[in-house]
């Protein structure tokens, strides 16, 4: 049996994130040799992960960045069991680290995310790592992307929420401007972007819930139809963005907002990700 040394066991513990006890066990076992010691707590954080898929990871860390020039954003939500874990320095680093390759490499679904290589491993396998590490069931719960002629991110402090947005056009103060929307959609989770944009589903349902408030207001049967058409409209202007009262001046809607600067400027997307 080879002599593992002290010296060794650190060198496994600074490449691979795992205990000192891990590190010393798989190298115990495999001999003292390096590479296949290191496979070995990369299968042992496989075992891991298979082991705690059951469990429920509601923890994490939301995160949102965009490129130098703005014509790229992303938002990632890293799911955790704890918010013990959620909270640790390296684990927010870890998230963020995905983060800048998405931006890095214009990432536009998950499955695409989950392929990028860091340092010759993939996201996939680096969670999966993680999981070894941190003992927590660890899962990329959330990802998009936007791209476009400017978009701008917004972070809520303590990272359990973020959006994005894109807007149709460059000009001047449009930093200023969209970071107002970013932050309106995080404020006010909009449904939609306006009543276009709200599904077919979305809009029955309202209608059936308020044709049932107002026959239980014992209304007559023949204003029913225009009164739960007034109730659909009033959704929309409070649950579409365009139409929702503006956060820093609620006697204006968020489309006269950006009109006020630019009458062709608007927000063509945008995106919210937030923990419950």
């Amino acid at each position: 049996m080879a002599k593992i040394t002290a010296a060794e066991v650190n060198k496994l513990r600074k490449q691979t994130g795992a205990g000192m006890m891990d590190c010393k066990n798989a190298l115990v076992e495999n001999d003292g040799d390096f590479e296949k010691a290191i496979d070995y707590l990369r299968k042992k954080g496989q075992k891991v992960a298979a082991k705690r898929s059951d469990r429920d990871a509601a923890e994490g860390v939301v995160l949102a960045k965009t490129n130098g020039d703005n014509s790229f954003g992303a938002v990632v939500m890293l799911n955790c069991e704890t918010d013990f874990v959620a909270k640790n320095d390296d684990f927010v680093a870890f998230t963020q680290s995905i983060l800048d390759a998405a931006v890095d490499h214009k990432v536009k679904s998950l499955e695409e995310l989950k392929a990028v290589s860091i340092d010759g491993r993939t996201i996939e396998e680096l969670v999966t790592d993680q999981v070894g590490k941190i003992g927590e069931k660890l899962e990329i719960g959330t990802f998009d992307s936007l791209e476009g002629a400017y978009v701008n991110t917004y972070i809520h402090p303590g990272n359990r929420l973020a959006t994005a947005v894109e807007m149709t056009k460059t000009i001047d103060g449009i930093d200023v401007i969209s970071k107002d929307l970013a932050m309106q959609v995080a404020a006010m989770n909009p449904a939609g972007l306006n009543k276009e944009s709200i599904s077919q589903d979305v809009i029955d349902r309202e209608l059936e819930i308020a044709k049932d408030q107002i026959r239980q207001e014992g209304k007559p049967e023949n204003m029913v139809e225009k009164i739960s058409m007034g109730k659909l409209n009033k959704f929309f202007k409070e649950n579409t963005l365009l139409s929702q009262a503006f956060i820093k001046d609620s006697k204006i809607n968020v489309e006269t907002y950006m009109k006020q600067a630019d009458k062709d400027l608007t927000c063509a997307k945008f995106f919210r990700a937030a923990l419950a």
